[in-house]
């Protein structure tokens, strides 16, 4: 009688194992992983629709630009940002259009200084 009853919950254990990684997995499945850029002490500020550090930002991701969620959908890459004294990665999605506008794509560029300047992107006037 004992061995069966351990059997049971053995089993039982199991499946509930089972249960809860099946939740977990579901849960994170609409998750992006993406690792956060080092933190550096300092040696960042922003200016307006322009931010300046003293570190390069990392490499940025390659993303596979997904099916447009509607007709006329306006990609926007991903790109590194600065946030909190560190680089942050802020995946791409698309925007509707604006009309009169084109969306202009951020990027970082070194300086005449050795700093980086991340100029923001953003919609523009035609």
């Amino acid at each position: 009688m004992q061995g069966k009853l351990f059997v049971k919950t053995a089993k039982s254990h199991s499946a509930a194992w089972l249960a809860a990684a099946a939740m977990g997995a579901a849960a994170l499945s609409g998750c992006v992983v993406a690792p956060v850029g080092p933190a550096y002490g300092g040696g960042g500020y922003y200016d307006s629709n322009m931010v300046v550090a003293n570190v390069p930002p990392p490499a940025p991701y390659v993303e596979t630009v997904p099916v447009a969620p509607f007709v006329g959908a306006v990609w926007i890459g991903g790109f590194w940002d600065w946030s909190g004294g560190r680089h942050v990665w802020h995946p791409g999605r698309y925007e509707r259009p604006r009309p009169g506008f084109a969306y202009r794509q951020g990027g970082w560029s070194h300086g005449p200084d050795g700093r980086w300047m991340l100029h923001r992107g953003g919609w523009e006037r035609h």
